[in-house]
């Protein structure tokens, strides 16, 4: 009878345990940091959504896309984002990198056919196309561009929306972040806030 007593208190105990520690760490927690992340960073707990005239939103229907995850386009007016080996190309559903080993003869054919194209389409040299042009991010939805690939898009975009590259490279600074707490990554451009921005100011 008494270990009959003795696992029948065991057991309560840890429901009891396990009950405190599902209404803490299950509910009381993330109601917690749902309710400071709201009031202190509202816009990119949201999901950090922007409308098309450039400015943050919080709902989703005024929005056209994300300043968190990169977009494909193929508008030569528009700045070009990285390449991308998610899916079919920037699927949300499928984010990943190519998994290619830097010496993968795939990659480097992939690599060398990008540099190509690209330094054709901008007017610059081979040796000029950046790394980040031609090779894509581990998640394949990389919002960002460095800013050596939006300096040699700069020329092509002006001209395809009839501004001058000094406009159109005032827009690249405008919407160039610097390295995280000033020193860890590396100075990035946010594509689809560029293309907002150069949008706007081709009206």
């Amino acid at each position: 009878m008494s270990e009959i007593y003795a696992l029948l208190r065991h057991s309560l105990a840890g429901l009891r345990v396990l009950i405190a520690a599902t209404l803490l760490c299950g509910i009381a927690y993330p109601l917690v940091v749902t309710g400071v992340a709201q009031a202190a960073f509202g816009w990119r707990a949201d999901g950090s959504l922007v409308t098309e005239s450039g400015e943050h939103t919080n709902d989703p229907a005024e929005a056209v896309g994300s300043a968190l995850i990169g977009q494909g386009n193929d508008d030569e007016g528009l700045f070009y984002p990285r390449p991308s080996a998610a899916g079919d190309g920037w699927d949300t559903l499928s984010t990943y990198g190519s998994n290619l080993g830097p010496e993968d003869p795939e990659l480097v054919k992939a690599i060398k056919e990008r540099q190509g194209e690209i330094a054709t389409r901008e007017g610059v040299s081979v040796d000029q196309v950046p790394a980040d042009a031609v090779t894509t991010s581990a998640s394949g939805i990389d919002p960002d561009i460095s800013p050596a690939y939006a300096a040699i898009q700069v020329s092509r975009v002006a001209d395809a929306n009839d501004l001058s590259t000094d406009e159109v490279k005032a827009l690249v600074a405008e919407n160039t972040d610097g390295r995280t707490l000033g020193f860890l990554g590396a100075p990035r451009v946010n594509v689809l806030e560029l293309n907002i921005a150069v949008r706007n100011a081709a009206e």
